[in-house]
C-alpha cells in the first residue's frame, strides 16, 4: 500500500513549526501535528492535552502524543490561552492518523498575534522536510 508523500500534504493556509506542529491562523488558532509527524510516529494510541484555560508559552510543551513507537511532546507554536480542546481525541486518538489536519488538538487564543507571522509558511516548512 503506497503512502501519500507527506511533502505534498502541507496545506497552504496553515502555518508550521520546525517541530511539525501546524496552526490555523485566526482570532483563535487551531493547532495539530503535521502529516510528516504522523508518519514518523506511526499508529497513535494516546493524545494527552491540557485543560481549557491553560496558559501556554510559545515553544513550551503543552501535551504529549503517544504511538506504538514512542512518546513525543507537543509544543505550543504561539503563546496564549487554550480556549478549546478536541475531546474526541481522548476516545479516538487514531483520528490523527486518519486526517491530521482535521483532527486539531487545541485552540489557542494568541496573546501576541505577531508570533503567528513568525511561523513557517507551507513552502518554508516543506523545505525543512527534504
Amino acid at each position: 500500500q503506497a503512502s501519500e508523500n507527506p511533502m505534498s500534504n502541507v496545506p497552504s493556509d496553515l502555518r508550521y513549526t520546525p517541530d511539525h506542529e501546524w496552526l490555523r491562523p485566526g482570532a483563535t488558532c487551531a493547532v495539530g501535528i503535521t502529516a510528516f509527524a504522523v508518519e514518523q510516529l506511526g499508529d497513535i494510541t494516546l493524545v494527552d492535552l491540557p485543560a481549557v484555560g491553560t496558559v501556554v508559552e510559545k515553544g513550551a510543551r503543552f501535551g504529549t502524543i503517544e504511538s506504538v513507537k514512542s512518546v513525543s511532546d507537543l509544543y505550543a507554536p504561539i503563546s496564549g490561552t487554550v480556549t478549546a480542546v478536541n475531546g474526541a481525541l481522548k476516545d479516538s486518538p487514531e483520528a490523527v492518523n486518519g486526517d491530521c489536519y482535521a483532527a486539531w488538538m487545541v485552540e489557542i487564543t494568541p496573546s501576541d498575534a505577531g508570533q503567528i507571522d513568525a511561523l513557517l509558511a507551507a513552502d518554508a516548512y516543506s523545505a525543512t522536510l527534504h
